[in-house]
């Protein structure tokens, strides 16, 4: 929930509330102006204090660290669980206003201290849990018993069921009025249909939704691209609706892509973790770090994910092309490659070992096997063995060196600064380059030099 310093979004924080006048509330306290003394400690908890209308503000502390999920406290009278309150410190720590690191202050530390020591009883004891304030493990404030746990997944299942039942609808009167109608229609129709996925608790849906409302009017061949995306949009809802019937692998990326993030939940795996690269994106909201690793022992592939402010760069770093030797933990997806950084056992060190690279034929068709797993997967992480950069018409593409075959570049891998690194860096000659292989071509992320020689990283 809260792996290496990874922060939810605000639709994944919304997705938590009881209803809509507490998402609404909540979402008006989402600002700094609101709060003071907030804090947070290492991500596993955060607090602050909300001005309300007496003399005393709220206290208001969640606890992130509960692997069952998110619990709260807060000082005022609400008997939602969530509050406003706490939705509101959560919107503010999850990026909209920095939240400073610090030890929580008594009344925070005492009951985070007493929490913690009861659920650990109740572990070793094998017992139900006990009745915790505003626990996410019991939302109305009973015992945190997996029966009550159980009833709580059914009802937002339901409520995701009903959300993709709408957008299915929705889809449908779009190709019935026509794609051109959604020109006409304006960002408007997207926004509000985004609003609803989120009242469903479905933030993976609602975020594909905003993606559609940017497609209209965006340049020549827009409807084939919005159809396409409508297609896979009505793929997800058609998966979650019928889960039950898929493989437990694909069932699991179904959730994972409507917006049921789960834990890392794999078996920790140690390995000296190469650092294959590391790049932001960043939106209104949320600046996002991915970091790609390799393990030189398990020979797997590994993503990080870290989040950050917009205009502050995430916390987690690892500088390109060093080994870690660490211990992470997999994510519950077909895929199988987002990872949590469990323990870090020494710092990142120099290491002569490179990824073994492939040819363009074989990274084209490990894309095309992922897909089996992933229908809505952007990309595979692939490194290319002995490529050369090389001009085609307007753009270019990474040739394989015997002349086998090539993979276009991306366009907006055709447009970066690392594209001219990429260049002088072969100079003609081989080289190997480690990036993202997808529908739209392949994005170099870092390049070896034939020999030995340093990574350059390319983004």
């Amino acid at each position: 929930m809260t792996q290496q310093g990874v922060r939810w979004t605000a639709d994944q924080v919304l997705a938590l509330a009881a209803d809509d006048a507490s998402r609404t509330a909540g979402s008006k306290l989402g600002s700094a102006g609101s709060w003071s003394g907030t804090g947070s400690a290492r991500e596993e908890a955060v607090w602050g204090l909300c001005k309300g209308s007496g003399a005393t503000p709220y206290r208001t502390v969640v606890d992130l660290a509960d692997p069952s999920g998110p619990a709260y406290r807060c000082s005022c009278p609400s008997r939602k669980f969530p509050c406003k309150h706490a939705l509101g410190l959560l919107l503010l720590w999850s990026g909209g206003e920095p939240v400073p690191r610090a030890e929580p202050p008594e009344w925070a530390g005492q009951w985070l201290t007493e929490r913690r020591a009861r659920l650990g009883r109740n572990t070793e004891k094998g017992e139900k849990g006990e009745k915790t304030e505003g626990s996410a493990a019991d939302a109305a404030g009973g015992a945190a018993d997996p029966e009550a746990a159980r009833r709580r997944a059914e009802r937002r299942a339901e409520r995701i069921g009903a959300g993709a039942t709408e957008l299915e609808q929705r889809l449908a009167d779009l190709l019935r009025s026509g794609l051109a109608s959604a020109e006409q229609s304006g960002y408007g129709l997207w926004d509000e249909t985004a609003a609803r996925m989120v009242d469903a608790q479905a933030p993976g849906l609602a975020a594909r939704v905003r993606e559609l409302g940017a497609i209209p009017g965006s340049g020549p061949g827009w409807p084939a691209r919005l159809l396409e995306e409508c297609a896979l949009l009505h793929l997800l809802d058609r998966g979650w609706l019928r889960r039950a019937e898929l493989p437990d692998g694909l069932a699991a990326t179904v959730r994972s892509r409507v917006g049921l993030t789960g834990t890392a939940g794999g078996p920790p795996v140690r390995d000296n973790w190469l650092v294959l690269a590391q790049y932001d994106t960043a939106d209104a909201k949320l600046t996002t770090r991915r970091v790609w690793l390799y393990g030189t022992g398990s020979g797997r592939t590994a993503l990080l994910l870290s989040y950050g402010p917009v205009g502050r760069a995430p916390e987690l770093a690892l500088p390109v092309g060093l080994a870690l030797d660490a211990e992470l933990s997999a994510y519950p997806d077909a895929g199988r490659q987002r990872a949590a950084l469990v323990e870090r056992h020494a710092p990142p060190e120099p290491t002569p070992v490179r990824p073994p690279g492939v040819t363009t034929v074989e990274a084209a068709a490990r894309y095309g096997d992922a897909l089996r797993d992933d229908p809505w997967l952007e990309s595979v992480p692939v490194t290319l063995g002995d490529v050369v950069p090389t001009p085609d018409g307007d753009s270019w593409q990474l040739a394989d060196a015997d002349g086998g075959a090539a993979l276009p570049l991306t366009s907006s891998a055709a447009s970066r600064p690392g594209l001219w690194r990429l260049v002088a860096l072969s100079g003609g000659a081989p080289v190997k380059v480690f990036g993202e292989c997808g529908h739209r071509g392949f994005t170099p992320l870092t390049a070896w030099p034939t020999g030995a020689g340093e990574a350059v990283p390319l983004c």
